[in-house]
């Protein structure tokens, strides 16, 4: 750690604290990751993922990680430093249409870089869509993240993954069977979010969730959804019957070519959803307005709030400090 200058806070997530700091060596600002690990059982599977992902997905609109480093039984991911999230910006910003466009558009370039390269997120949502001083949006926290093979289609995963807003219909009937389409369909969630300025599927509980997909966009049939039946929690609760709202019900403000994509990706049957790489060839991208340009995209700088009350202690000070406040897994 002695080549790392803690300079603040930059936030929190479910396994660790993220710091900001200077490398010492290069003068450039880095993310602090800080993760400890468990002595009886070693470095928990998801850190494990997170570091195997970020080694093998060296893209553009994926986070970087620059080093790997220990401080006493605990591990510290350096990565570049990202000031906000697509979370923070949607908070306070109502995007035009080209500005949604180009995030969507590198959102999808990130995401089929990493199914190329047979891994699927599981977590995508705007608090892991990450925007660098230059205005790139990059996918972070990649804890869940899971290689798939599409030669083992009877693998299992487990089906407690992505946040409850953004987790696919397969997800919430129990599938442990899915495929990286899980993600196409956040995504879907996403850009819905970004143009109505507001969650689409808001739920509370799994069960809200998924009535308030249903009441949304009808109840599935047979014919839109061939494996529903074969759902492991298909018969455990059974929902009032509805046929749906219209997309220009859902998102009033959109065109129609947004929408068009839109239908493709927030389906029901995940083999049928558009692949990210398909969704990046969509007429959408192409017809004005254009995707914004970056110099016309929010400076996350305007979103970010950095809180350098540790700037002054040592880095075994500001971790023991936190540590007490609580444990990461």
């Amino acid at each position: 750690m002695e080549n790392y200058k803690i300079t603040g806070k930059a936030g929190e997530g479910a396994h660790g604290y993220v710091f900001r700091g200077i490398d010492l060596q290069t003068g450039q600002s880095v993310a602090l990751k800080k993760i400890s690990v468990n002595l009886a059982h070693g470095i928990s599977k998801n850190t494990l993922r997170e570091i195997c992902a970020l080694r093998v997905l060296k893209a553009k609109n994926i986070v970087k990680l620059i080093d790997i480093t220990n401080m006493g039984s605990s591990v510290v991911l350096v990565m570049e430093f990202l000031p906000c999230s697509l979370q923070d910006i949607l908070k306070k910003t109502q995007l035009n249409l080209a500005q949604i466009k180009r995030y969507a558009k590198m959102m999808l370039k990130g995401i089929a870089f990493m199914h190329r390269n047979h891994i699927m997120h599981r977590d995508i949502k705007p608090a892991n869509l990450l925007i660098s001083p230059k205005r790139q949006l990059k996918i972070a926290d990649l804890g869940l993240a899971r290689i798939y093979n599409e030669q083992e289609k009877d693998r299992q995963y487990s089906h407690q993954v992505a946040t409850r807003w953004y987790r696919a219909p397969e997800l919430l009937y129990g599938s442990r069977t899915y495929t990286p389409s899980v993600d196409m369909w956040a995504v879907g969630c996403i850009i819905g979010e970004m143009i109505n300025r507001e969650p689409l599927f808001p739920g509370e509980t799994d069960i809200e969730q998924l009535a308030i997909v249903l009441n949304t966009l009808g109840i599935p049939t047979k014919e839109t959804w061939p494996d529903l039946t074969d759902l492991p929690d298909y018969n455990k609760i059974s929902f009032i019957s509805s046929s749906g709202k219209r997309w220009g019900v859902i998102l009033p403000t959109a065109d129609n070519l947004t929408i068009d994509l839109m239908k493709q990706i927030i389906m029901y049957d995940g083999k049928r959803r558009l692949s990210a790489q398909l969704a990046l060839e969509h007429s959408l991208f192409i017809v004005d307005p254009l995707p914004a340009k970056l110099q016309n995209m929010p400076d996350c700088q305007d979103y970010y709030n950095n809180d350098t009350s540790f700037a002054s202690k040592e880095f075994d000070t500001v971790f023991a400090d936190f540590d007490s406040q609580a444990t990461f897994n």
